[in-house]
C-alpha cells in the first residue's frame, strides 16, 4: 500500500469515527492558545485528510488534527428508527 492509500484509508476511519452531530471536550489544540482544555464543540464533517471539523462552544469553527490534537468524545449522535442521523 502506497502512502496516498494509507492517508485515504485513515480518512474514511476518521469520517466514519467522527459523524456528523458527534459532542467533543478539548484537551489540548496546537498552535491556538485561545481553546482552552475543556471546551466542547459538535462535529460538523471530518475531511478528505481526516481533519475534524468542529463548531464550538466558542463559536469558532476550527479543525481538529487527530495527530497533534487531543480530545475526548463526549456523545455520539443518536440514530433514529431508519438508520439516518438525526
Amino acid at each position: 500500500m502506497n502512502e496516498w492509500e494509507r492517508l485515504s484509508r485513515q480518512a474514511k476511519a476518521i469520517k466514519q469515527k467522527y459523524p456528523k452531530g458527534t459532542q467533543v471536550c478539548l484537551g489540548h489544540m496546537e498552535g491556538e492558545k485561545d481553546m482552552p482544555s475543556g471546551l466542547k464543540g459538535t462535529v460538523s464533517f471530518a475531511d478528505d485528510i481526516g481533519q475534524i471539523h468542529v463548531k464550538w462552544e466558542n463559536g469558532r469553527i476550527l479543525a481538529l488534527n487527530t495527530e497533534v490534537d487531543s480530545f475526548q468524545v463526549v456523545s455520539r449522535p443518536k440514530k433514529e428508527r431508519d438508520g439516518f442521523s438525526r
